[in-house]
Order: structure tokens, then C-alpha cells, then sequence
């Protein structure tokens, strides 16, 4: 009975006993409707990628052609791994690959030249190429840089630069670096008297205040040469051929543009200062001098206006070159001079010859183009060791390199410089150092004047070779006849760290003791 009497209660359970599944209907269709829009999306995503990856391939293939490198490249990265931690070895496999070759990294298409003959045409090409440096360069020295100028407006800038690196000028600057050198000496003695430390960082912050005391003279004060030295490691470590490619906190690039703001900060300070004292008829004491009364020379046809600004723009792109690779340089030539204990010797009875034992008497431009055997020294230090191995380019335009090959436009062209500067046929027994190779005018060496790379070529070709060259000159030539030398030799000795200059990967490790006769 119970079972049959339909009360309130009993309808409305059995209303909703009936109802449930008529109201969960729309939340069932919803799921799958959902659940199949979700396999949708999914599906299409993993094919747009694939499409993409496949896109990827297809046009590096396309891009490489026959050129020797990976028939196939690794997604998106392609070879960033190793160019966050480049090794010599793995370039030397690179260049032995073919005269051309190509990689990929980060999508960007990149073809290196391992041969005299297609480095030079990439750095003589300005029709075709212009100089890249490294992705994040624009960022760190700002695209308004000389340094980025082409054609003409490069031709123009550099012709006004080239002034400053007169042989009266260069004069006035031996006078300068001869003092800096002395007062770092003077800390030396004491800092490398006992022990053998490491020589790189030292070396580096000589370099840098030299060339500051050039550049600048008494515009800046001491502190701002220390600050500036400093904060420019951490440019230098962004300038690798390959960075992360956004300036985010922490980055390196980001940091690099934080230090560039602090040098500029110093350098406009600089440039502001030289144009009051020349205008005040002082004379001219340092570079930043010298360029201020050269745009005021009547003669002068070049720009004017020069903001403070765009002169300590100049000043940074020479700090570049100067803490960089003559710091380098000059790393192995301790280096190289300390391993070669015949070498040293010449050497010193070179510096006995022309200074006649008065080594407190200031070098000067004079007596150091009487030391032969020393610019020998130097010029084949930097062939054995380069400071660069490479400088990017970028080809503005499809670049027919070759009777068969054109370099798509966009690509970043490498000339590379360390197998022209160790051509066996142009440099016998190529990986010893042998200055004598250069005192020989009818040498191999001096009849291939092409091959010397290490400053590079074309329109771009360094513009402080002579400056840099005498500044190497000079700290070596009083090192010699100030200290008796101790290089400590590690398992490291002769590897090389590429920061992205080269330097022994120990870091040259040097005891200076002062020499009883000096």
C-alpha cells in the first residue's frame, strides 16, 4: 500500500528523481563540447609548431646550400651552447670544415670565412657587408656610434679621427703612458713581489688607465678611472659573438648598459671640461685636447658641432679597443716573452743599446723606432696570439661571395683571422714564436703584408694600430729593465680563455722582482 500512495512529497521526490538527467544533459554536452575544442587547440598547436620547426629546416638547408656545417640544425637554439662557452677547438673544427661554412644560432644565419682571401673580400665589401660586432652591440655602444657609420658618413667621421693619431699626437701620448706605466710599476713591485700572481686583471686596469689619461688627461679624476675600469668588464663580457638577446635585469646586457650609462656619465664630464679649457687657451694636454683644437682650426673642413655626447661616444668605442684587445695583447706578450728566456735577453740588450742604461729617463717616440727587435716582438706576439679571431659583419644585401656562392642578405658574415695569421706557407713552423721572422725585409713574413690580420682590413681596418703597437712597446720595454721575471706555469698555461678577446685561461700568472741594475 505504502508503496503506491502518491503524497506531496513523494511527487515532488518522484519530479525530482525524473528531472535529474534532464538537467545534467547540458553540463555532459558542454564537457565534450569543451573537451573536443581543447583537443582542437592542442592539435593545432603541435602542428603550427611543427610547421614551424619544419619551416625552420627548410630554410636553413635552403640558406646553407652545399656549405660545409650541420645538415640540420638544432631547433630554435641551434648552436647557442657553444657559443655561451666558445672553445678554440671547436672554431678550429668550424674553419677546418671549408673555406666557407655555415651555423645557425638563435635563428640567425651565420657564414664564416677561414681564408685570407674571403675575410679580406667581407671586410673590403662595404657595398655588401658592415660591421655587426655582436647582436647585442647597438644595444651597449648605442646605434648612433661612429663605429656603426657606413659609406661615406664613415669615410667622412674617420677622416676627422685619423688627426688624432698623428705622429705628434702619438708623441704627446708616449709622454703619458710613460708615466701611468711608472706609477703602476711602482705597485707592482709590491703587489707581484713575492708571489706569482695572476697578471690579466692588472695589466687590464693599466691599459684602461692609460688610455684614459690619453683620451681624457686631468678631465677626469683618479676615482672615475677605477670606476670606469671596472664597470667596463662587465661590457666586455656582454660583447660575446652570442648573448641572450634582451637587455631584462640581471642579464648581461642589461648590466653592460648600466655600466656604459656610469662611463658616460664621466666622459661627457670630460669632453664638457676640454671644450671650456681650450676655449680658455690652454693647451693641449690629451686627445679629447687635441680634438677640441682641431674642429676650431680654420683649415679644419670637417663637422663642427660635435656634442659632448658624441665625443665621449668616440671615447667609449676607443676604451673598447684599448681595454680590450691591447690589454690582450699585451697579456701574451708578457707571456710569451717570459717563455722564451733567449728572447728576453735580446731584448734587454736592446733597451742597453738605445738607452744607454738611463732607464729613468722618459721613453719617448724616438727611441722606441730605434728597437728593432722589440716591434718584432710585439708584431709576431699578436700573430701567434690575436687578440680577435673574428669580427662579425652583417650582409646588408645578397653578397655573391664566391662563383657559386651568395650569402643571403640579413646573414651575419665572420671573417675569421687566425688561419691567415698561422698560414704555413706565409709563416713556416706557424704556431712558434719567432720574431726574427719579421727583421728579415725579403721574409715570406714581411712579402705577405695581406696576411697580417690582426688589425683587420678595409674601411674599418683599426684606426689606433700605431697607438696600440707603441703602447705595447713601451710597458714591455720597461718591464724588462725594471724586473726580473718569473712566469708560473699551470696546467691552464696554454689554454685560452676567449672573454671574448683571448687570454691565457689562467691568467697569466707573473712574479716581478725589481732588478738591482735598474
Amino acid at each position: 500500500m505504502a508503496s503506491f500512495f502518491k503524497g506531496p512529497s513523494s511527487a515532488a521526490a518522484a519530479a525530482s528523481s525524473t528531472s535529474s538527467p534532464l538537467y545534467s544533459l547540458p553540463s555532459a554536452l558542454s564537457f565534450a563540447f569543451n573537451g573536443q575544442q581543447s583537443f582542437t587547440w592542442l592539435y593545432t598547436t603541435i602542428a603550427i609548431v611543427l610547421a614551424l620547426l619544419i619551416l625552420e629546416q627548410t630554410v636553413y638547408r635552403a640558406k646553407k646550400r652545399h656549405l660545409p656545417g650541420d645538415k640540420w640544425t638544432i631547433p630554435i637554439i641551434g648552436k647557442f651552447a657553444n657559443s655561451m662557452n666558445p672553445d678554440m677547438d671547436e672554431y678550429k673544427k668550424q674553419w677546418n670544415s671549408g673555406f666557407l661554412s655555415a651555423i645557425s644560432v638563435f635563428n640567425i644565419f651565420i657564414v664564416m670565412s677561414s681564408s685570407k682571401d674571403y675575410s679580406r673580400k667581407i671586410l673590403n665589401s662595404p657595398t655588401y657587408a658592415e660591421p655587426w660586432l655582436v647582436h647585442a652591440a647597438k644595444h651597449i655602444l648605442l646605434p648612433e656610434n661612429w663605429v656603426f657609420l657606413t659609406g661615406k658618413d664613415h669615410v667622412d667621421y674617420r677622416r676627422g679621427l685619423n688627426n688624432l693619431f698623428t705622429r705628434k699626437a702619438i708623441g704627446m701620448y708616449i709622454s703619458i703612458q710613460d708615466a701611468v706605466t711608472r706609477k703602476h710599476f711602482k705597485e707592482w713591485a709590491v703587489d707581484f713581489g713575492t708571489t706569482a700572481q695572476p697578471l690579466m686583471f692588472p695589466a687590464r686596469f693599466l691599459n684602461m688607465d692609460t688610455s684614459l689619461r690619453v683620451f681624457c688627461g686631468n678631465h677626469i679624476p683618479d676615482e672615475a678611472t677605477r670606476l670606469i675600469s671596472d664597470k667596463y668588464w662587465d661590457i666586455t663580457k656582454a660583447l660575446e659573438l652570442v648573448n641572450f638577446p634582451l637587455p631584462l635585469p640581471g642579464t648581461k646586457i642589461y648590466k653592460a648598459i648600466q655600466a656604459r650609462k656610469a662611463a658616460m656619465y664621466w666622459l661627457e664630464l670630460a669632453a664638457r671640461t676640454s671644450k671650456k679649457e681650450m676655449a680658455n687657451g690652454g693647451e693641449p694636454s690629451c686627445l679629447l685636447d687635441e680634438w677640441v683644437k682641431l674642429l676650431a682650426d680654420p683649415s679644419y673642413k670637417g663637422r663642427r658641432d660635435l656634442t659632448d655626447h658624441e665625443m665621449a661616444l668616440v671615447i667609449l668605442s676607443f676604451l673598447f679597443a684599448s681595454q680590450d684587445a691591447m690589454s690582450s695583447g699585451l697579456v701574451y706578450g708578457f707571456q710569451h716573452i717570459a717563455d722564451h728566456p733567449e728572447v728576453l735577453a735580446k731584448v734587454r740588450a736592446e733597451q742597453e743599446r738605445v738607452r744607454q742604461g738611463d732607464y729613468e729617463k722618459p721613453l719617448t717616440l724616438e727611441l722606441l723606432d730605434e728597437m728593432p727587435y722589440l716591434q718584432a716582438v710585439v708584431k709576431e706576439s699578436l700573430r701567434v696570439q690575436p687578440p680577435v679571431l673574428m669580427v662579425p659583419y652583417k650582409a646588408t644585401k645578397a653578397f655573391p661571395i664566391s662563383d657559386d656562392y651568395t650569402v643571403p642578405a640579413n646573414s651575419m658574415l665572420i671573417p675569421s683571422f687566425y688561419n691567415s695569421l698561422h698560414d704555413a706557407e706565409v709563416y713556416p713552423e706557424p704556431d712558434t714564436f719567432l720574431p726574427d721572422r719579421w727583421l728579415d725585409p725579403q721574409s715570406s713574413a714581411n712579402a705577405n703584408p695581406s696576411n697580417y690580420l690582426v688589425w683587420g682590413a678595409g674601411p674599418h681596418r683599426c684606426i689606433g694600430v700605431e697607438y696600440a703597437t707603441l703602447n705595447m712597446m713601451l710597458v714591455l720595454a720597461m718591464a724588462t729593465t725594471s724586473f726580473e721575471w718569473e712566469h708560473e706555469i699551470t696546467p691552464k698555461t696554454n689554454k685560452i680563455a676567449i672573454l671574448p678577446t683571448l687570454f691565457p685561461a689562467d691568467h697569466c700568472r707573473m712574479k716581478f722582482t725589481p732588478r738591482k741594475s735598474a
